[in-house]
């Protein structure tokens, strides 16, 4: 069992397999021109295998693949079999441009249910937040999805000012197709030049949603980071995912494994362990990641520890989204 020093048992690891990506959202990547991992710094598909296998070995039941863009990694496919013969429940975040060529691997890999990123359902607003023009085939594949009959949530990350206005269509959205939208407060990452004003918080997003649906919150389940909502006869739901104005650290399960094989006990924490170096030295890695997760903060990786509309992003000390993996 991995548990830290409050008490919260961690059985549910992301392994981000890229931090390369086939978009350009600027909320995630610092510039259009980035220089990618090297494919050596990268875990190895056997190496990837390998270190799930030991975190199932201590109680994780969950592991969800992430990016950058998971999909565009050449040997994804093979990564995606190999980690569904273990007893876990495996999952993904996508931002959907390539689903359609996994068809097939999903279908074997037995996985039910996929996050596809999307912060906007107008074409042209799609371009200019991802600075890429496939704003079709990402549509094409959420419908895909829904055909093969999986779960399929929608990532929105919702800032002032961007697309707040869209909130209430995405709700509609629901009413007649089985999606589960899960709107995210805008979160503060190196070079992403995020400000407290930007941030579209929990009960602003109820407010608007408010004042055009009649809808019901849902109980939750231990460990959810959203809260979630549905509109009256729909389909589907909604949620907030409120990490600036209502963090849900006190019962975190989760764990986050770096393409390059660092172990992060929280998406904001400072520090990292180096696990992919040390399976590579012919070390037993277990004890680094049982003392990396009980040496885990109380809440936001100790860094997030003023109410975020005071909060100094620049002195926030960690990586990129698309290094960390969503």
């Amino acid at each position: 069992m991995i548990e830290d020093s409050f008490g919260r048992v961690h059985d549910y690891l992301r392994i981000s397999l890229t931090d390369n990506c086939n978009l350009r959202c600027f909320y995630c990547m610092p510039e259009e021109d980035y220089d990618f991992a090297p494919s050596s710094a990268l875990m190895q598909p056997d190496e990837i295998l390998k270190i799930a296998t030991l975190f199932v070995e201590q109680g994780v039941r969950k592991i969800r693949l992430t990016g950058g863009e998971p999909l565009v990694r050449k040997d994804a496919a093979s990564i995606i079999r190999s980690l569904a013969t273990l007893p876990v429940q495996l999952t993904m975040t996508t931002n959907g441009a390539r689903l359609h060529e996994f068809r097939q691997v999903i279908v074997e890999s037995g996985i039910r249910s996929i996050n596809i990123s999307l912060d906007t359902l107008q074409e042209s607003r799609f371009l200019f937040i991802t600075r890429r023009n496939i704003f079709r085939q990402v549509m094409q594949n959420i419908d895909l999805m829904l055909q093969m009959q999986l779960h399929v949530k929608i990532n929105v990350v919702v800032m002032k000012g961007l697309n707040d206005h869209e909130i209430t269509d995405f709700i509609a959205w629901t009413k007649d197709r089985p999606v589960h939208v899960r709107f995210i407060e805008f979160m503060p990452f190196s070079g992403n030049k995020w400000t407290g004003n930007q941030v579209f918080t929990w009960q602003e997003i109820l407010t608007i949603a408010q004042e055009k649906f009649d809808f019901i919150p849902l109980e939750g389940k231990a460990n959810d980071t959203a809260k979630s909502y549905q509109v009256k006869d729909s389909q589907g739901t909604f949620s907030v995912i409120s990490t600036m104005s209502a963090p849900f650290c006190s019962t975190c399960n989760r764990m986050r494994l770096t393409a390059d094989g660092k172990l992060k006990n929280c998406l904001f924490s400072k520090g990292e362990t180096d696990l992919l170096s040390a399976l590579r030295a012919g070390s037993d890695i277990t004890p680094l990641i049982l003392d990396t997760i009980s040496k885990k903060e109380k809440a936001l990786g100790g860094q997030l520890k003023t109410d975020y509309t005071h909060l100094e992003s620049d002195k926030i000390e960690n990586r990129s989204m698309i290094t960390i993996g969503g």
